[in-house]
């Protein structure tokens, strides 16, 4: 699951980006308006991070750029002012939620998970698909009752393809989300190959079917 943290206060956006890659996220970061917007342009991601002060500008034009492009990409807005026009302002934009400073880093997973569950899974917490339930606050997996044991990669490949079902996506979008920027220093795409084996094998063992298709020449798709 990727993220995009536009965050000028360098302690503030290094305990996120750490944080967060604890959490299992592949996360990604700008210091200033116009590398925000560039990246949000250039990217998918599962959610963004804005802080409204930038240099550069107002982070509200973050948010107007990727609804305009982009609207079922989540935003969370975290502000030092707690301006009641601000966050009306954000929040009729298109943002889901606003975090004044300080906060809690717990806090602001908790709101990332809701606004993630919310965007990809209509806001369940539990999500069942064939013979699976999918967790999303504790990132527990069962098949048939019994615990998945699977990585962080596997687990949020798997939710890659919950939330993309019967459509192809390809190697690169997966590296893309799995990776985010660090993707462009590999030599070559064939680890995504090694973490669907493993994933498609755990998922048959398990539920005693391939879920997962590969199309030829495209990618895979995920059918249930």
């Amino acid at each position: 699951m990727k993220i995009l943290i536009v965050e000028d206060e360098h302690a503030l956006r290094e305990s996120i980006v750490t944080y967060l890659q604890q959490e299992g996220y592949v996360c990604e970061h700008a210091g200033e308006l116009r590398a925000g917007i560039q990246k949000a342009a250039d990217f998918s991601y599962a959610c963004l991070i804005v802080d409204l002060t930038l240099p550069g500008g107002n982070g509200l034009e973050i948010v107007r750029t990727l609804k305009e492009n982009n609207p079922e990409t989540g935003i969370i807005i975290i502000s030092a002012k707690n301006a009641l026009d601000d966050k009306l302002k954000g929040l009729e934009m298109g943002a889901d939620d606003y975090l004044t400073k300080p906060f809690h880093l717990a806090e602001l997973n908790a709101r990332l998970k809701s606004v993630i569950r919310r965007r990809n899974f209509n806001g369940q917490k539990t999500i069942r698909a064939g013979c699976l339930e999918v967790f999303t606050d504790s990132a527990e997996v069962l098949a048939d009752g019994a615990k998945l044991v699977l990585t962080k990669k596997e687990y949020y490949l798997l939710l890659y393809f919950l939330s993309n079902r019967n459509r192809v996506l390809t190697k690169d979008s997966i590296a893309e989300h799995l990776w985010g920027d660090h993707m462009d220093g590999l030599d070559s795409l064939d680890f995504i190959y090694t973490h669907i084996k493993n994933l498609r094998r755990k998922l048959l063992d398990s539920c005693g079917e391939d879920y997962i298709q590969t199309v030829y020449g495209l990618g895979y798709k995920f059918s249930i």
